[in-house]
């Protein structure tokens, strides 16, 4: 045994895989997490359980709204529509499902979860394929996709400040024009290909690519896995303290030393942030980091979308199990044209989200945080989500339960984009870590957060 005394500070995916991992290599490890709910945006619950007021305040403290609901969000909780729902916080695949990071990191753990995995499909205006490459374009680009799967990390880190529109301008044609303008805004949860990098792209198409079925999803909910995670950090001598949040990280003689929790000092050997880096510095004092690390954490922005979880009786069996994206454009968003996702993994049977005979459908389209402020941009996305169900299900408004909206103003950590440069997992602070998806590991949302908690364990 190590005999560290670990802090870990939030129970998010990322937080918890460190916490998983470290008590694993013998460390003594204690999980403090504000909310009274683990996973951070991994999360998902029994709708059931929840009042609407309780509702609202979650989404709240997670930056998010339902600005849109049908029919209103009182009428659903007054006549429990949503009794034997489970929902998550908002939209979420996990790129490589059962092949994925976290499901490497459960393995090693002896841990298990079944994923629903996925090909991908394309809504390409009133046409639906169930394959988005036909074998004739698999064929087409495969010289293409076969560089980029061996292309070197020099090569990757050359790419890291050139945008998508300079390498679309360059080798996109055709199809392979199609995937640079759909998969890197999916990837990346951003629609300005301005701002988007070709190297970070790349790095995240190059997993996705090695595999069939590039996307999954958890039987039972995202919170199937953050619950495997805790278990095992329980099961093995490691503490998560629920509804107890930090009050401030103490440093000294640039030095992390402890925490304050509830105004009484606690001691650690090492200390992991698994919050938003833009909160960071509310548990820190600014004066004790560099001046341009402060100004760098402080400048980070995140990504935002317009979310649905749609209930339907019925639905073509064509489709249940299978994830379609499509692209709208010029419909004036930055970025002009915007990409989303309709995902119908979770409208199969056993998908562990209801307990009747119907079915859910989850969907997002891109969006940035300030279009999350205009009315008349969310309302524009939402008839474009419900045009492209429209698309698969044409009869879906007459098979149509209920359905809700939920917006996220500040998705996951930090966009991964050219503007913004995450920093490493390793602090200028002495013991003092940050992991999620707010920091320089590779992968994009829960694949970041899982990855930066695997490489903080080699490096403590």
């Amino acid at each position: 045994m190590s005999g560290k005394n670990i802090c870990i500070i939030g129970a998010g995916i990322g937080g918890l895989t460190a916490g998983a991992l470290l008590t694993k290599k013998g460390y003594n490890v204690k999980i403090f997490e504000r909310e009274l709910l683990i996973g951070g945006r991994a999360l998902s619950f029994n709708m059931s359980d929840l009042t609407l007021e309780e509702y609202k305040s979650i989404l709240t403290r997670f930056n998010m709204n339902i600005p849109f609901s049908v029919p209103d969000l009182d009428i659903i909780f007054n006549k429990k529509m949503f009794d034997g729902y489970k929902l998550d916080l908002g939209y979420h695949t996990i790129g490589g499902g059962s092949t994925s990071k976290i499901g490497e990191v459960l393995s090693v753990l002896g841990k298990n979860v079944d994923f629903f995995n996925s090909h991908i499909g394309f809504i390409d205006g009133n046409r639906v394929s169930t394959r988005f490459l036909s074998w004739f374009d698999r064929v087409m680009i495969l010289p293409k996709i076969l560089r980029l799967l061996f292309a070197s990390e020099r090569i990757m880190t050359q790419l890291d400040t050139v945008s998508m529109t300079e390498t679309i301008k360059k080798y996109g044609q055709g199809k392979m024009k199609l995937i640079l303008e759909i998969f890197s805004r999916s990837i990346t949860t951003v629609n300005n290909l301005d701002r988007i990098s070709t190297g970070e792209m790349f790095r995240a198409q190059k997993n996705l690519y090695k595999r069939s079925r590039p996307v999954g999803y958890p039987r039972g909910g995202l919170s199937n896995i953050t619950q495997q995670l805790a278990e095992y950090i329980i099961e093995n001598g490691g503490e998560i303290h629920l509804g107890k949040p930090i009050n401030k990280i103490i440093i000294k003689n640039n030095k992390a030393t402890g925490v304050f929790i509830d105004d009484e000092e606690h001691n650690f050997d090492v200390i992991i942030s698994d919050i938003l880096v833009k909160d960071f510095f509310k548990l820190t004092n600014e004066s004790d980091f560099p001046k341009e690390y402060v100004k760098n954490l402080k400048s980070l922005t995140g990504t935002s979308s317009l979310c649905a979880f749609y209930s339907l009786k019925k639905i073509n069996s064509l489709f249940i199990g299978k994830t379609f994206h499509f692209i709208e454009r010029n419909i004036g968003v930055d970025g002009n044209d915007a990409v989303g996702m309709i995902d119908m993994m979770t409208a199969m049977k056993d998908s562990g989200l209801t307990s009747n005979s119907d079915h859910i459908i989850q969907s997002y389209i891109i969006c940035s945080p300030d279009e999350t402020k205009n009315k008349e941009i969310l309302e524009k996305l939402k008839k474009l989500l419900d045009k492209n169900l429209e698309t698969l299900i044409p009869d879906f408004h007459e098979q149509l339960n209920w359905a809700i909206y939920p917006l996220v103003w500040h998705l996951d950590g930090v966009a991964k984009t050219i503007d913004n440069l995450k920093p490493e997992i390793k602090t200028p602070i002495q013991n003092l870590y940050l992991v999620g998806d707010c920091v320089k590991a590779p992968g994009i949302g829960i694949t970041c957060a899982v990855t930066s908690a695997v490489q903080l364990v080699s490096i403590i």
